[in-house]
């Protein structure tokens, strides 16, 4: 199966000739990424990779790219944070339709990453959600892609903020 996601990162200061990453990058095995190099120190790539699982793909990317640029710091993989208009153009439905779904099941539909102006949820979380609910179209290729980018964003999170001497549920649970 082909899946659809996209890597970003931070470059360090010896990898920024755009010319000379992109070659490493294709020699390393990301030739099925476009990439992207426009603001300076960084970097992504919006991969089309074929595996057998959402997470074989996942994983050799990030391999590939650690391989060819050992140095580069993952900032986020997508698609996992989301507006309820990204997940209205993901189902085929508006964002007025996927608002009032929201506001008609308050108690049920998945918990915002951060509430605001403008909300953010996690796509998977909203999509296993809709498939629950039935008569939407879900891509099983996009709902395993988005669930596994965001345990890659989660487990990125939480080495990169460790919190000293204590389990983090006892943090939400005390």
């Amino acid at each position: 199966m082909e899946y659809i996601f996209t890597l970003k990162y931070q470059l360090s200061e010896q990898d920024c000739d755009p010319d000379a990453l992109v070659e490493r990058l294709g020699a390393a095995g990301c030739d099925d990424a476009l990439v992207g190099v426009g603001q300076p120190g960084r970097l992504a790539l919006e991969f089309s990779r074929e595996a057998d699982s959402a997470v074989e793909a996942v994983r050799t990317a990030l391999a590939d790219v650690k391989s060819a640029v050992p140095t580069a710091r993952l900032i986020e993989a997508s698609p996992d944070l989301v507006g309820l208009t990204d997940v209205a153009d993901v189902v085929g439905i508006s964002r007025q339709a996927m608002r009032k779904l929201m506001l008609a099941h308050r108690s049920t539909f998945p918990m915002p990453v951060h509430e605001g102006s403008a909300s953010i949820w996690h796509l998977a979380e909203v999509l296993d959600w809709l498939k629950t609910r039935g008569g939407y179209r879900i891509d099983s290729g996009m709902l395993e892609a988005a669930r596994v980018v965001l345990e890659v964003n989660v487990t990125k999170e939480a080495i990169r903020h460790p919190v000293s001497g204590q389990n983090n549920t006892e943090l939400l649970t005390a």
